[in-house]
């Protein structure tokens, strides 16, 4: 008997371990509500101790279904119970989740940059006035400055590289031996 009884997938499903871009679009949005709450650690460390347990919740998510439809979107709350179903497709929301908090985290720390050479130089009572009223900047300027502050690190890591060496040790050094 071949391994393969049914070579292919029944009509409307994807192959083992694909998604599709419904299904794709489902953890892109989960991944995002995540990180936008700023949930990302707890989410990550729940999802960890549970992944064993991914079939049984998404037998949990059909009993609460009556309930969870009159809150949420039935259509991809459906979508995903059926995603959740499978081990890799777990693995795959965290790795997003992750993902997206990375560039929350780059965003942030531009953020927080922008603001502090804003605030240079300006007076004491300047700074009392935009601490009431809150310091904005347009996304797409702290987005820009992120890029920007990008580039600058791998042109700092690229010249630090050739004054060190590629595999990161002084030149007159030797890698193997202990340092006294």
């Amino acid at each position: 008997m071949s391994e393969k009884m049914f070579p292919l997938p029944p009509k409307g499903e994807p192959e083992k371990g694909k998604l599709t871009p419904e299904q794709d679009e489902v953890l892109e949005k989960v991944a995002r509500k995540v990180v936008e709450k700023r949930m990302t650690v707890p989410a990550l460390m729940f999802i960890e101790s549970v992944k064993p347990l991914n079939f049984i919740g998404s037998q949990v998510m059909v009993f609460f279904e009556p309930i969870v439809q009159t809150l949420f979107d039935f259509k991809s709350y459906t979508i995903f119970r059926e995603v959740i179903e499978d081990r890799k497709n777990v693995e795959l929301l965290m790795q997003k989740i992750e993902k997206h908090d990375a560039k929350a985290v780059k965003l942030e720390k531009a953020y927080k940059i922008m603001k502090k050479e804003h605030f240079k130089g300006k007076s004491f009572w300047y700074k009392l006035k935009m601490r009431f009223i809150g310091y904005r900047v347009p996304t797409e300027e702290v987005k820009e400055f992120a890029r920007k502050l990008e580039e600058d690190r791998k042109k700092a890591a690229r010249s630090n590289e050739s004054k060190i060496g590629k595999t990161g040790f002084d030149k007159n050094e030797n890698p193997g031996s202990p340092s006294d």
